[in-house]
């Protein structure tokens, strides 16, 4: 009685549960004489039932990769929501009756869409998660090369900050191609390289082994070929943030003069910082602990425009970054975050960690709770913080000027001393 009572909200919904092999797609009762029907998950059967809801009148769906992107390319407005928003409802055996389900849900308005950028934000979500799983594999390459110097008690490794970097690279490529003389490798060396040239030397006299300058030739030539794939969706990446750079209608301003003078280690080969503030019209760096690449890939994440969220406790509750409540007969029975695999999540854990070496106000808060309740928790309120800063920023444009540590632990000894 109570189902039949609810006011139907998508009256043209439909749904699909997902499976690895065959889809469950369900229409509204009224929509066809058979409802439910099977798709396998090739591409002309997602076509076959983009098709099916465009003879139904559907108008939504929810569904996903590539599930998804097939039915919006035919125009549909697609919804991916969270299983668990329904998995606590009983009564439920197959995949038939889920897909019901679910379609119900929808048709009444009870499923709310998780979050999913579009368009160049999507694409340039892309690129950057390929670039870093391309970062990932060629790091297992340096382990590679570092692991066959060991065996041949070239100690290049343990003297040159970073083997990859001028210095590295010159000595390695040399060894690679037969040369064996310490003081002809160690002419190599950088003057920008703080080891000297008698260090490097004595570092590179060892006990050389064809089998194991084979391994090194192997991994160095691999790091090769995945540094050049970096380079590549470096140039994707630039290209994104023209499109998005043109289609934008925020006024860029003037420049803020940058924090830090270092590049950030991985960092894109060209200059993110003014490439973003032509896009949002502010300087996410200005935060402490928001580096020009970590902002970016958080735009990548979140998108430029954070409208999703109304405010910025919705913000930081996507992000498992706010208490998640339990209360039973107005109890709280535990406030404790949720478990999360959201990168923008992980990302503003990395600048959390980053801010709490600083002298700043941040800083001060992290070493603060850090004593108090432990790095963990530090790590997740601080978190929290930049989240709301990020939030502000881009989406009201408000300006973040760090009052200092001095400042925050005067405040804070005020705070408790009334």
């Amino acid at each position: 009685m109570a189902q039949r009572n609810m006011p139907v909200i998508h009256p043209e919904a439909a749904a699909i549960d997902i499976g690895a092999t065959m889809h469950m797609a369900a229409v509204g009762p009224d929509r066809d004489p058979a409802p439910v029907r099977t798709f396998k998950t090739f591409t002309a059967d997602l076509h076959r039932l983009a098709k099916w809801f465009t003879q139904c009148g559907v108008s939504t769906g929810v569904y996903w990769i590539p599930v998804y992107e097939i039915p919006e390319q035919h125009g549909f407005e697609v919804f991916v929501v969270n299983a668990r928003d329904a998995k606590h409802v009983p009564g439920r055996k197959t995949d038939v009756s889920d897909a019901q389900w679910l379609q119900r849900l929808h048709a009444f308005g009870l499923l709310r869409a998780s979050f999913r950028p579009q368009g160049d934000i999507a694409a340039l979500r892309a690129y950057l998660r390929q670039r870093e799983r391309l970062l990932d594999y060629a790091a297992a390459h340096i382990q590679h090369m570092q692991k066959a110097l060991t065996q041949m008690n070239l100690q290049i490794h343990h003297i040159v900050a970073d083997i990859t970097g001028v210095t590295g690279r010159r000595i390695l490529r040399g060894l690679v191609a037969g040369e064996r003389d310490p003081d002809v490798l160690a002419a190599f060396r950088d003057r920008h390289c703080h080891a000297s040239i008698e260090m490097i030397r004595q570092a590179l006299v060892g006990n050389d082994r064809e089998k194991h300058l084979f391994a090194l030739a192997q991994a160095l030539a691999l790091y090769d070929v995945y540094r050049e794939k970096v380079e590549e969706c470096d140039a994707r990446i630039k290209a994104v943030l023209g499109r998005l750079k043109a289609a934008s209608d925020k006024p860029a301003g003037t420049l803020p003069a940058a924090r830090h003078r270092t590049k950030a280690a991985n960092a894109p080969a060209f200059d993110v910082r003014p490439a973003l503030h032509a896009i949002l019209g502010v300087d996410l760096t200005q935060i402490h602990g928001l580096g020009p690449y970590l902002a970016l890939k958080l735009v990548g994440e979140c998108g430029t425009d954070l409208s999703a969220w109304p405010s910025a406790k919705h913000f930081t509750s996507w992000l498992c970054l706010a208490p998640s409540n339990k209360i039973s007969g107005g109890k709280v029975l535990s406030s404790r975050t949720r478990r999360s695999a959201n990168r923008a999540t992980t990302l503003l854990r990395l600048a959390a960690i980053t801010v709490g070496r600083t002298d700043t106000a941040l800083g001060a808060f992290y070493r603060r709770l850090s004593g108090r309740i432990g790095k963990a928790k530090a790590v997740t309120a601080t978190a929290r913080k930049i989240a709301v800063l990020f939030y502000n920023t881009l989406r009201h444009g408000m300006g973040y000027v760090d009052p200092g540590a001095a400042y925050y632990e005067e405040r804070y000894k005020r705070r408790s001393d009334s």
